[in-house]
């Protein structure tokens, strides 16, 4: 009952942590990087996953890692969007990586373009001095791609295992 309770809360908490943390800061801190990875870890143990699908999970996660790592270099996402994208695709695996990643991109290029449509107006005086508004408003500044993939991740997470092994008829009479 334990375990289904973490499956529930647990991923999204820290999708939904990840992309505030990135609108307001601009930065995905590793520490969440981390609590993922060692949720999924705790996960599949508790859960039972075999090792080869565990060694599978991890391997997709370093592919995506990989080619992170390489936009990363080019200068075309910052670090915690990497990480913080192949964290996402241990918890995904083979399984759910394409349907993840084409829904991250699409919602990433809708924010992009909402983001550099927002940078042409000005600020409205009431809000113009929130530091992070000024942030996410200066055309200098990148975008906060930490959402996209938070959102593409909150659209996948109810298809996956984690989900589908949740037993809500139980969950339901405990609460």
């Amino acid at each position: 009952m334990i375990l289904d309770v973490v499956r529930l809360t647990f991923f999204p908490a820290l999708m939904a942590f990840a992309a505030t943390s990135d609108l307001i800061t601009m930065t995905i801190s590793n520490r969440i990087s981390l609590l993922l990875s060692l949720g999924f870890v705790l996960l599949a143990v508790m859960g039972g996953m075999d090792g080869y699908t565990l060694l599978a999970h991890i391997g997709v996660a370093l592919g995506v890692l990989a080619l992170t790592f390489g936009c990363f270099a080019m200068g075309w996402i910052g670090g915690g969007d990497a990480k913080l994208a192949a964290v996402i695709a241990l918890w995904f695996g083979f399984d759910h990586l394409v349907e993840y990643l084409v829904y991250a991109s699409v919602i990433g290029g809708a924010l992009t373009l909402l983001i550099l449509q927002f940078r042409q107006w000005p600020l409205p005086r009431p809000i113009s001095g929130q530091i992070w508004l000024q942030r996410l408003h200066d055309t200098n500044g990148g975008i906060p791609y930490g959402i996209a993939l938070a959102i593409g991740a909150m659209l996948i997470y109810p298809q996956t295992q984690w989900m589908q092994a949740v037993d809500l008829a139980r969950l339901t009479h405990w609460i």
